[in-house]
Formats: structure tokens, C-alpha cells, sequence
């Protein structure tokens, strides 16, 4: 799960749910490009685990959604300044964003970052390393002692291993999963995996606490009836961790 690595955000918005029908019609932000979690499918609508996460989180909590899709190095400026209502976009729950805005119970457990290289022998300590821009794995490597190459989007830090552009990929190891078992042998894990992030959760603004505990009670409810085991198998394996 990402995590943006946050400066100062000067915006401050309060923000209200657009009306349809009489009813509340809640906003759910995401990137659409990190499959699993979330991406654009071949009819072009926002897919994955938590598109569908998202959708029994509205049901239950008995709300209109509607899916915006947005760049990550915006999203949380975008949420904050009322383009939409909510973040579910594999996001990690860190005290850094915490002080810009709230979050709900976590729908996806801490897991570990990875690095993916061409080759055995990639220097993870000294050599140069890609992740995404604006993401805890970026800001893991710039303190790391290897040199940090950022992309916007995690498809190209991907392609700066394959073109030699860098040694290795840090990022979730959920995302790189499929990235190495789809290569051929042309990926590989190397190094250890290293925990960061405190789960996944739906970013909301800081005024927006009912809206908040609507979706933490829905989380709950499918926790406690094991869909929301169903669905992490369903997009991740069964090696996923599951509550």
C-alpha cells in the first residue's frame, strides 16, 4: 500500500456531499493505475479490489457513490480542496498524512515493501533505485543511501529496471507480485522485504467525521462476516494476510 510523503498542504476546505435524488452521493477518489488495488479495465471503468471493497462499503453504509479518478501526486490536495469525498486508492495510514487528514479503520493489513530486479546481484545499497513519486517507498530509498530515481506512475519505474534506467524497484510487494510472476524470469525479488505503512485506509477530510464512521462501521461489518476476507483472497492470493 502507498504513502504519500506530505510537506505542508495549504488548502483547507470544507466540502459538502452533491444531492441526488434527495440522497447523499459520495465521491471516492483513486489512482486507477495500481492494479490490483485499483485500475482501469478494458471497458474503461475503475476496477479491482477496491472498486469492489468501495461499492459494498456504499451499500452497507446505505450511500450514492460515484468513482473520480485522479492522479496520485494530487490525490490528497484534490480531496482536501472538495474535488471528491473520500481516497481509497491503497493508501497507508501514517501519522505524516494523519495531521492533513482523517482516515478510517484500516480495509487491507500492514504488509512489507519490496525491491524487484533484473538481475541477482542489483546493489540495493549503493546502486540507483526507482519508486514512485510522492510515496513512503521513495521516501524509504532517499534515506537509504542508494540513488533515487522518481517516476510518476508505478508502470514506469517498472520499465526503468526492464531499459537498465535503474538497478532495482522499491514499492508494495502486493503491486510487484504479479509484475514478477507475468515477466518470464526477466524480474526477480531480491533483498529483504521491509515493513512500512500502517495498513490501508479510506482518506476523508477532517470535517467529515459522520461521514467517517459510516464507512468504519461498514469496514467492520465485513471484517466481522468475513467478506472482506473474501475479496483480499480474491484480488491477492491466498497468501494475502486477512483479519
Amino acid at each position: 500500500m502507498k504513502s504519500i510523503l506530505l510537506s505542508t498542504v495549504a488548502v483547507a476546505m470544507t466540502a459538502t456531499f452533491a444531492m441526488a435524488d434527495g440522497h447523499s452521493v459520495v465521491r471516492m477518489g483513486t489512482e486507477g493505475a495500481y492494479a490490483p488495488y485499483n485500475f482501469i479495465n478494458d471497458a474503461g471503468e475503475i476496477d479491482g479490489f477496491e472498486r469492489e471493497v468501495g461499492d459494498e462499503l456504499c451499500l452497507r453504509a446505505e450511500l450514492t457513490c460515484e468513482w473520480v479518478k485522479n492522479d496520485w501526486d494530487s490525490i490528497i490536495p484534490n480531496l482536501v480542496s472538495g474535488n471528491y469525498d473520500t481516497i481509497i486508492a491503497g493508501m497507508s495510514i501514517t501519522a505524516e498524512r494523519d495531521e492533513v487528514i482523517d482516515f478510517t479503520q484500516d480495509y487491507y493489513p500492514p504488509t512489507a515493501s519490496a525491491y524487484v530486479a533484473a538481475s541477482e546481484d542489483a546493489d540495493l545499497e549503493g546502486g540507483v533505485v526507482a519508486a514512485q513519486t510522492a510515496t513512503i517507498q521513495a521516501g524509504y530509498i532517499a534515506e537509504s543511501g542508494a540513488t533515487l530515481v522518481e517516476f510518476a506512475t508505478p508502470e514506469e519505474t517498472i520499465a526503468a529496471v526492464r531499459n537498465g534506467e535503474a538497478d532495482a524497484v522499491f514499492a508494495d510487494r502486493d503491486f510487484l507480485v504479479p509484475m514478477v510472476e507475468e515477466s518470464g524470469g526477466d524480474l526477480l525479488f531480491v533483498g529483504e522485504p521491509v515493513p512500512l505503512g500502517g495498513g490501508v485506509g479510506m482518506g476523508l477530510r477532517e470535517s467529515d467525521a459522520e461521514l467517517r464512521g459510516k464507512f468504519d462501521a461498514a469496514i467492520t461489518s465485513m471484517k466481522e462476516d468475513g467478506t472482506l476476507n473474501e475479496l483480499l483472497i480474491k484480488w491477492f492470493g491466498d497468501e494475502v494476510i486477512t483479519y
